[in-house]
């Protein structure tokens, strides 16, 4: 559990069949959308707490920006422009269950400024956008270091890597 407020925000969501299906979708690397999701949410709820910003819509929105439902690593769904189109079709899924602010709608559709160049028309949308290019950078880096860290050989050479940039 990360924080009782954060839980409560998000409660409506993390029990809901189809927002739980997010799991069953690999977003970046080997983490799913739900993980992506529930990370990005709990980062933009901390961010936006600490700078006065309304931390419980950007929250909200957060926790259902990638809500596409659908595997977007297959072969017949890869050159359908995944990352100009997923955020229009997250917000239509998660607008068909929820309840949703315009505030919200618009975080969740432009969350993939400035690849999109729809612009978000809230701090909290600007907030969002970029939690989720920092989440997403900090997944792959994770998912890198893990690889080339299973490796017996690739190991002492990461640590080595490591000793001469302390020493630098």
């Amino acid at each position: 559990m990360k924080n009782k407020e954060f839980e409560e925000i998000i409660q409506e969501f993390i029990n809901n069949e189809t927002v739980l299906s997010m799991k069953e979708y690999i977003q970046h690397s080997d983490v799913n959308c739900f993980e992506h999701c529930y990370d990005v949410a709990y980062n933009c709820y901390k961010v936006a707490k600490k700078l006065k910003l309304d931390y419980v819509s950007v929250t909200r929105a957060a926790m259902l920006h990638d809500m596409f439902l659908y595997d977007w690593h297959k072969e017949e769904n890869r050159h359908q422009g995944h990352a100009f189109k997923h955020a229009k079709k997250a917000c239509e899924n998660a607008s068909k269950i929820f309840k949703l602010s315009d505030k919200e709608k618009d975080m969740i559709e432009k969350h993939m400024w400035p690849l999109t160049l729809r612009i978000p028309k809230s701090k909290e949308g600007i907030l969002l956008t970029f939690i989720d290019k920092y989440c997403t950078i900090k997944e792959e880096v994770d998912f890198i270091y893990r690889y080339l860290t299973r490796k017996k050989a690739l190991r002492y050479s990461m640590f080595l890597l490591q000793m001469l940039l302390i020493r630098l």
